[in-house]
């Protein structure tokens, strides 16, 4: 009677890929994850998955691989319309009722400038405005960002969780939407706008305008 006999395969018995080989295609996988190394599926798995790998290729061969941009952050867009918001506040060359760019700031600013304005150096710095202005006189339109951090500072809860919604996004449009009104309307035509000394703060008037729009969708 025959008798079976079963030996444990050694590790040294098992085919071994090229590490040089291996190493070299890696990083070159790794610089472009798209690329397949037919060589190393053989030396790894055997021929028959290294054949039905170039079987695959050859069925996306004459594709075209599409990259899409990513969108733009709603903190950068924040940033944007806070910073046209502020050269609005100190800009001459614009009729617009600068006011309602208080509320505009309070609701477009980015969180991290909410949070440092109700933060400790937020309320040292409108303590310190204050003191200023008791005793100095200080331009409107310096004034507007005091009353701005003022206005962050002191608002309830219900008002400063509108910021970040739709509903807030629709206030922002509706003041960006007057004040634009208000600037073309008051400055004349179209290229008058667009003149050495109001074209800033029409830019300006243009970037608080889209922001909000971008928002909603």
């Amino acid at each position: 009677m025959a008798t079976l006999r079963l030996f444990p395969l050694r590790p040294h018995s098992l085919p071994q890929p090229n590490k040089l080989q291996s190493a070299t295609t890696i990083n070159a996988a790794a610089a472009n994850p798209l690329r397949w190394d037919l060589g190393v599926l053989q030396g790894w798995f055997g021929g028959g998955v290294a054949e039905d790998a170039a079987a695959g290729a050859a069925e996306f061969r004459g594709m075209v691989v599409c990259y899409a941009a990513a969108p733009v952050a709603a903190a950068t867009l924040q940033w944007a319309s806070t910073v046209s918001a502020a050269v609005l506040m100190v800009a001459k060359g614009t009729p617009i009722q600068k006011s309602f760019l208080v509320p505009f700031v309070a609701l477009q600013a980015p969180a991290s400038v909410v949070s440092w304005i109700k933060g400790e150096y937020g309320m040292w710095t409108a303590f310190l405005a204050l003191l200023v202005r008791l005793f100095y006189f200080i331009p409107g339109e310096l004034e507007l960002p005091l009353i701005a951090m003022l206005l962050v500072i002191t608002a309830p809860y219900q008002a400063m969780s509108l910021r970040g919604t739709q509903g807030g996004a629709i206030i922002s449009l509706a003041i960006a939407a007057f004040l634009a009104f208000q600037h073309f309307s008051r400055i004349g035509d179209l290229r008058r706008a667009f003149d050495q000394g109001s074209f800033i703060a029409t830019l300006a008037i243009v970037c608080i305008a889209v922001v909000p729009c971008l928002f909603l969708f």
